[in-house]
């Protein structure tokens, strides 16, 4: 490796550990806010890896700021990801804003991704998601739009549909989704970065524990992209675990 590249993956690790204890920090004076600190062996996000399939660190916080209303950060590491113009990191800020609705739970929200390492990379999204719960499961009906933007070459639409279930006497959460990206094409090079084969469709699975403040899991992620075109989208089995505050 590049010496210089060693020192820019070093000053990232750094700032997120440095992160990290903020976050720790900050979580033991201020009611209501979470933070967590993770460690991943890729970060695949609608069955693509944004890290070129190297293993990231992640860091996030929630802050509460009024009934239903929330600010969210997290910093992801990417090593200087190919897919996002050789970004060092990823960092995903917005709001969230959530309404119980007798057995339904409706959310929206925004965020802007910034690309830290990369110029003219950044993008933003709004979303929606409707969610039910039944005892120990609930299923999400959700919707993604990223309005047109040079740096995406187009827009995007990402509807998704997810379960999960919280297997009885047991730490264990099994879960599940389907999801379509679409959308329209202005420049193509710039559209690969989230449908490198143009729409398709993603699914993966996942068994997550949780004990305490400690959690872990094991994803599995795949699409239906042609095998050309499936750099980084093909089968992939994600590890994870994490700590919260």
């Amino acid at each position: 490796m590049h010496p210089t590249d060693r020192l820019r993956r070093s000053a990232w690790l750094g700032a997120l550990l440095l992160a990290g204890h903020a976050h720790v920090a900050t979580a033991q004076n201020a009611p209501g806010i979470t933070a967590t600190l993770e460690a991943a062996s890729d970060e695949r996000r609608r069955g693509l890896s944004w890290s070129d399939g190297e293993a990231v660190l992640r860091g996030s916080v929630s802050v509460p700021v009024a009934d239903g209303l929330s600010l969210d950060g997290t910093a992801t590491t990417l090593w200087g990801s190919n897919r996002h113009g050789g970004a060092d990191a990823v960092l995903d800020l917005g709001a969230t804003y959530a309404r119980d609705l007798g057995g339904f739970r409706l959310t929206a929200e925004g965020r802007y991704h910034l690309f830290p390492g990369a110029s003219n990379q950044g993008y933003g999204e709004v979303g929606a998601i409707a969610g039910f719960t039944l005892g120990p499961a609930n299923l999400d009906l959700g919707a993604r739009y990223a309005p047109r933007q040079s740096a995406i070459g187009g827009d995007n639409l990402y509807l998704s549909t997810s379960a999960a279930v919280g297997i009885p006497g047991t730490p264990f959460t099994l879960s599940g989704h389907v999801g379509r990206s679409s959308g329209d094409v202005r420049d193509p090079l710039r559209a690969a970065r989230l449908r490198p084969d143009g729409n398709y469709w993603d699914h993966g699975v996942a068994l997550d524990w949780y004990q305490g403040r400690w959690s872990a899991g094991l994803r599995y992620a795949d699409t239906d992209i042609d095998a050309p075109n499936s750099v980084h989208a093909g089968a992939s089995l994600i590890a994870r675990v994490g700590f919260t505050l």
